[in-house]
């Protein structure tokens, strides 16, 4: 899932305008002072995204992953500045491996894995499937030459962001997937995990995705990364078993005198019903693909699998201190 070290990108890619919503506004001084220009707004602001994005070469988008309207507005901006320009602006996207998953429950694993540099098996996914609907109108858009476009797709972010823009008090230093199993386990008093936890997803480590942002974007700007139908990248470096990590989560629990066993028991109907954890069931998901087409330009995720499960602890620890439950 998708959320990139915002700093290590910003100190990389020549940003200059930045959305923000209206309840981060007394951080303005502390955003100028990055040489940044803060927008306020939100992706309901359709008019506001329109116009801003009509004024960019560049855009990038890493807020939300399946809201068409915004990603229309967004379009409609950019499809303006090349009529005026004449030149193609350059759009790259924040997706998810999400777009891969199945309906598994934690029951079975799958031997179906996709590859990014397979852009006819990516054209095989239906439209309903998560994410999908924006990637599709994206790629339409490319194909229709007046952006070039590129798609990245994390797979499960992991680790907990210390970033200045954290420190300011901007940033949201954690994830998505293990946060939610997490409060999960300790809105139970007990780590679990969807059906036998026998699903596997693909893992990359929170740095390492903000290094493929920047290995895409210098590549775009000179000509060397594949746009369209043929620019989707991946973000992974390893799987994991969900059972293995509600099992590090469970132990950390117990440790931590949270949850009354080290071993994850199995969510019930109850959990899946409590409104924080509406989408507990998408971890019990299969999600499984190959990143090659950013190694090709230079990608090098350092962080792999063995990292994710001693980021662990710390991210149990976080949720505890910030009563994030």
């Amino acid at each position: 899932m998708v959320r990139p070290s915002l700093t290590l990108v910003i100190k990389r890619l020549r940003w200059r305008h930045l959305l923000i919503r209206p309840s981060k506004k007394d951080k303005i001084p502390a955003l100028e002072s990055l040489d940044l220009k803060p927008v306020l707004g939100t992706y309901d602001d359709l008019e506001l995204l329109q116009d801003e994005a009509c004024k960019a070469d560049i855009v990038i988008t890493c807020v939300d992953s399946d809201n068409l309207p915004a990603a229309e507005a967004i379009l409609k901006g950019l499809k303006k500045r090349y009529e005026k320009t004449g030149t193609q602006p350059l759009l790259i996207h924040t997706s998810g491996t999400g777009v891969l998953i199945d309906n598994a429950k934690g029951l079975y694993p799958t031997d179906v894995v996709y590859d990014d540099l397979n852009p006819d098996q990516m054209e095989s996914l239906p439209p309903t499937q998560v994410h999908r609907n924006v990637d599709l109108a994206i790629l339409q858009a490319d194909k229709d030459h007046y952006i070039k476009s590129f798609i990245i797709l994390p797979s499960t972010i992991y680790a907990l962001a210390r970033t200045k823009l954290v420190d300011l008090g901007i940033q949201n230093p954690r994830s998505i997937q293990i946060p939610w199993l997490i409060r999960a386990g300790l809105l139970r008093g007990q780590g679990g995990m969807v059906g036998k936890g026998e699903n596997i997803w693909p893992n990359v480590h929170i740095d390492d995705t903000a290094d493929l942002f920047i290995v895409v974007y210098e590549n775009a700007l000179s000509g060397k990364a594949a746009h369209g139908r043929e620019g989707l990248y991946f973000g992974e470096n390893g799987e994991y078993k969900l059972y293995d990590v509600a099992k590090a989560v469970s132990q950390a629990l117990y440790e931590l005198g949270k949850g009354e066993s080290p071993e994850p028991e199995t969510f019930t109907e109850e959990d899946y019903k409590r409104p924080e954890n509406r989408w507990l069931m998408f971890l019990g998901t299969n999600s499984r693909c190959r990143g090659r087409r950013g190694r090709l330009l230079g990608w090098s995720p350092k962080y792999t699998t063995e990292d994710l499960f001693k980021s662990i602890k710390p991210e149990v620890e976080h949720a505890i201190k910030h009563n994030e439950f």
